[in-house]
């Protein structure tokens, strides 16, 4: 495959990178520390919109792979997603100014509703192209491996826009992250970033649509009933299943960490916006060196032994900073090395981190075969939306994780950083290290789980090309 179009096709994960970084890292923090909602509320609202992506993903997914149109399966709804994903998702950061909270709890909860299912009807298609595009085991890793460096780079300059631009003092506003001005600005930068990201993948992929894979013959499912069956047994997959699983542990933990960031890192390391860009563009570095390794790594081991084991390397490394702090390791709070050195050692674990997510997807896409050999269909939209369903636990699941974690180590709304309690800082960095590493450790052991490797994806290719070949 040409390298411009793998290069253009993981342009379009911008996109995802954009929209979860807003929502993992500033929309609890906007609704909480800047409107003066209660952070359990805020987190479960956040999840509660999630619950509806349990629905609508997989119907998505589903209509997707038995769309019939001359621009193909895909390309219709990447087509189609843009202008409602970048219309929601400025409104999520514009609610109506003297709004109750019940109204900004509703407003909060309906447009993060819309912006979640039109990014859905984006993303879980696009997504879905990883397998179409090739069946070769190692080329999908390289081919998810843009995907993900992609949108590592739109998290990136979401970060970058935020901190350097609209997060900046203002009058009123000495800590700028505090300013509501601030959000709406930044929610039109990245609306921008994400429809240009999708039109960009969109087009330069459109060109292989006489390649991809057709649907099966026959037309459409003959009604509701047929259709839910052909849906249960596509799913009836074990593959599938411990992916789901290992890709629940491992999404909700980097949604933990993505939602504390701005409270450890303010009231914890005593970051400053410099040290914000700064780890910024320390994730450029993590995600370049994800994005060679595991390739290599893949080609050099099962992927699901390199999943296993990155994830628990990643989490000890991102949990590190706190357990020097306890053991009285790290520098004082006010010493400037404090931040430099716990931006140092997290980015190294998210290196770790990012490989196991490419790892996790590069396998999801060979369970399509899998699945073909037993049901007859490609069905690359319905696992790829179960995939992207893990994805938005960051947003959703995370969240909620991260508000109950705050409301156990009693941090209070509207914190002034130096202001919070010494103890309540402990028990926010120890809730959040044990359980992040807890977690990690059972997604190890989930994706150990995984029930094939090289050997029995190639098998199941030679058979299904035979069988292409007789019929």
């Amino acid at each position: 495959m040409r390298q411009g179009t793998v290069v253009s096709y993981g342009f379009g994960a911008v996109a995802y990178g954009v929209k979860d970084t807003g929502f993992g890292a500033f929309l609890l923090f906007f609704y909480n520390q800047v409107m003066g909602l209660p952070q359990t509320t805020v987190s479960f609202v956040i999840m509660a919109a999630l619950l509806i992506d349990a629905f609508a993903d997989p119907a998505i997914g589903f209509l997707s792979d038995r769309t019939r149109s001359r621009w193909g399966r895909r390309h219709p709804w990447m087509y189609g997603s843009a202008l409602p994903i970048m219309i929601g998702y400025v409104i999520v950061w514009s609610p109506p100014a003297g709004a109750t909270p019940t109204q900004l709890l509703v407003w909060l909860f309906v447009f993060a509703v819309l912006v979640r299912t039109a990014v859905s009807t984006y993303e879980v298609p696009s997504v879905a192209l990883a397998p179409e595009l090739t069946s070769d085991y190692d080329e999908r890793t390289r081919i998810l491996a843009w995907r993900y460096l992609w949108g590592w780079a739109g998290a990136i300059a979401t970060l970058l826009v935020a901190w350097l631009y609209f997060f900046r003092p203002a009058p009123g506003f000495p800590d700028g992250a505090l300013n509501p001005a601030g959000y709406q600005g930044l929610a039109v930068a990245c609306a921008l970033m994400m429809g240009v990201a999708i039109l960009v993948s969109a087009l330069a992929t459109h060109r292989e649509i006489p390649n991809l894979p057709r649907p099966t013959a026959g037309g459409a499912p003959a009604g509701v009933g047929h259709g839910f069956r052909e849906l249960r047994q596509t799913l009836n997959n074990r593959g599938f299943a411990v992916l789901m699983l290992a890709g629940l542990c491992t999404y909700t933990n980097q949604g933990v960490i993505t939602a504390l960031g701005v409270y450890a890192g303010t009231h914890i390391w005593g970051f400053t916006p410099g040290d914000y860009v700064l780890q910024a563009l320390g994730f450029i570095l993590s995600a370049s060196t994800a994005f060679l390794i595991a390739p290599r790594l893949g080609k050099r081991r099962s992927k699901p032994a390199v999943a296993a084991t990155v994830v628990v390397i990643g989490a000890s490394l991102i949990t590190l900073p706190y357990w020097l702090r306890f053991a009285g390791l790290m520098p004082p709070l006010g010493d400037p090395l404090l931040p430099k050195l716990a931006i140092a050692i997290s980015l190294c674990g998210t290196a770790f981190n990012i490989t196991g997510f490419i790892m996790g997807a590069s396998m999801m896409a060979d369970v399509v075969e899998e699945s073909e050999t037993r049901t007859g269909r490609r069905d690359e939209g319905v696992f790829f939306a179960g995939a992207f369903f893990m994805q938005k636990c960051t947003s959703g699941v995370g969240i909620f994780l991260a508000g109950l974690i705050l409301a156990a180590a009693g941090f209070p709304e509207r914190a002034v950083p130096g202001q919070v309690a010494a103890d309540v800082l402990d028990r926010l960095a120890l809730i959040h290290a044990a359980s992040y590493l807890g977690v990690a450790c059972l997604a190890s052991f989930i994706f150990s789980r995984f029930p094939f490797g090289r050997a029995e994806h190639e098998a199941r290719l030679r058979a299904l090309g035979a069988g292409r070949v007789e019929a």
